[in-house]
């Protein structure tokens, strides 16, 4: 019986395992985000209690689309970026960086979508009260969190809701892509020792 060789076939498994681990690993990313849109679109039915801005950082905010409230200090003009308004309409959301004072007594500093217009016309805005919902400020991952404007601010139209639906949840086609980059290894690995034995046994 011919010996395989050790060390190339061992890296080759451990490389093939890998692979799969990291198929199964999409898998339950998957999963998971299939429970966070789940969740969101619980509270986006039934809102968390509101809170008023008691914290340094919006950040991990255990309650997705709470109503939130915050007064702030300054702003500044905004940064316009592509969106939609509450009837579906595509034109341009813009952005403040509120600043605010936290009970700490530090400066403290949170996005606010302000609101939507037809134009990327720049917006200025010198701060003031703001109330509307915490919202995930990335819609693919927790973490960092903004305040969408409810009622909007200086005098632009609503924004569009939080559509959890929209939040992409490629994983499994992530998974199958590794489980393929493994059949593929184990395929070009297995052709290479049969050449490597024919070639012994040509030899011999």
């Amino acid at each position: 019986m011919k010996r395989l060789p050790l060390i190339p076939t061992l890296l080759v498994l451990i490389a093939v395992a890998i692979m799969v681990r990291l198929g199964f690993w999409q898998i339950d990313r998957m999963h998971q985000k299939n429970a966070m849109v789940a969740q969101f679109e619980a509270a986006l039915k039934t809102p968390g209690a509101p809170f008023d801005l008691n914290r340094d950082q919006l950040n991990d905010y255990p309650e997705p689309y709470a109503a939130a409230s915050v007064v702030c200090d300054s702003s500044g003009p905004d940064s316009p970026k592509a969106g939609r308004n509450l009837a579906g309409q595509s034109g341009w959301t813009h952005v403040f960086d509120c600043t605010y004072r936290a009970p700490s007594g530090r400066q403290a500093a949170v996005k606010v979508i302000g609101g939507w217009s037809l134009a990327p016309t720049v917006v200025a805005w010198q701060g003031g009260p703001v109330s509307g919902l915490a919202a995930p400020e990335s819609m693919t991952e927790r973490g960092k969190w903004h305040i969408i404007a409810n009622p909007p601010l200086a005098g632009l139209q609503p924004n569009a809701r939080p559509n959890p639906a929209g939040i992409p949840n490629n994983h499994w086609s992530y998974a199958i892509q590794w489980f393929l980059f493994a059949a593929v290894a184990l395929v070009i690995y297995g052709l290479a020792l049969r050449k490597r034995l024919a070639a012994k046994d040509a030899e011999g």
